[in-house]
């Protein structure tokens, strides 16, 4: 089968950098699907991994959005059948969905929204699962709780910033503000439901007491460790920090007299350790499936390429690294 991938890690004008080759079909577990890949995304999580993480073979797969066909199971698959339609994440350790034919465990995949086709679809797997995580696992919230509370989202207009936004307005009381720098993000983000924009380029600190909120919550989503200042200053005592990227220092000790609670999400962490309650990725999938189809949420994308190939992925990859796309960006899948 057709793959795209990386033979060495690097930039991504690089010599090991993206390519076309044929690889073989993949093997499958006891609890996997065979999934004929018909969308695809790029994530954040794509440029880093080609950048720092060598190939642990001589060619490496990237991708971790996928929406498809399944075409084949494993012996103990329960829950799909051949012909199902499907949307999902996928493992960080193992080969990503830039390929033809992908092999993926049952238990972290949604059957995908009805009214949306493979491509868009394939916008909302890694994002929905990090921002349903952020709130109702790192948080703690319970769905409809919030009131009298509110959320600052630092970096909305990404992926999980859009998504986050929706679910914490359709699924809580939280009082949702979110930073956004520009026009266009402004614009996007209030477009997801944002109750409040203050721009990260000020003193977010000053902005918030202008609106008179005092957050309990923050998503921390970009530039956290340019931000940890300001957030710990604005942050409720015994509020919540909880961040997705990877600063290279982050001096912990200055949330102490508050009493902070500050924690990592990952997405990946469930299938990475199997953990027991590595199911609960297909519930919420199929709830977010659910919502997209009642219209309760939107898709987040606004870049969608005509074609899978070497050039439009390393152009996806080279907007992904420029760190101004709003929203998603989908490709078709190779087996499209």
């Amino acid at each position: 089968m057709k793959a795209l991938g990386y033979t060495q890690n690097g930039p991504i004008d690089g010599v090991g950098a993206l390519r076309l080759i044929e690889v073989d079909r993949p093997q499958l577990g006891p609890r996997d699907l065979l999934v004929a890949v018909k969308g695809i995304s790029v994530n954040p999580v794509d440029v880093k991994l080609r950048a720092v993480r060598a190939p642990e073979t001589d060619f490496g797969v990237l991708g971790y959005d996928a929406a498809g066909t399944v075409i084949g199971t494993g012996t103990e698959v329960t829950g799909y059948t051949i012909g199902d339609e499907v949307f999902y994440a996928g493992d960080v350790t193992r080969d990503g969905t830039n390929c033809e034919l992908h092999a993926v465990d049952e238990r972290i995949v949604g059957r995908k929204p009805a009214t949306l086709d493979f491509v868009e679809s394939a916008g909302l797997p890694l994002t929905s699962i990090t921002a349903w995580e952020m709130l109702f696992d790192s948080f703690r919230l319970a769905e409809g709780g919030g009131k009298g509370q509110s959320l600052l989202v630092v970096g909305g207009a990404g992926g999980v910033g859009s998504i986050l936004i929706q679910l914490a307005k359709t699924l809580t009381n939280l009082t949702v503000i979110v930073t956004a720098s520009r026009p266009e993000t402004e614009e996007w983000v209030r477009k997801m439901g944002a109750d409040h924009v203050v721009n990260h380029h000020d003193d977010l600190a000053a902005q918030m007491e202008s609106l008179g909120l005092v957050p309990t919550y923050v998503a921390s989503l970009t530039a956290t460790d340019q931000h940890w200042p300001a957030i710990v200053d604005l942050i409720a005592p015994r509020g919540h920090i909880a961040l997705i990227d990877d600063p290279e220092n982050l001096d912990i000790s200055p949330a102490k007299p508050k009493a902070l609670t500050i924690s990592w999400e990952f997405m990946f962490t469930h299938s990475m350790f199997d953990t027991d309650d590595i199911v609960v990725q297909r519930d919420l999938l199929n709830r977010v499936s659910e919502m997209i189809d009642t219209g309760t949420l939107q898709s987040t994308v606004t870049e969608r390429a005509e074609a899978l190939t070497v050039e439009t992925l390393t152009e996806a990859h080279k907007r992904q690294e420029s760190g101004r796309v709003i929203g998603k960006q989908v490709l078709p899948g190779l087996s499209s």
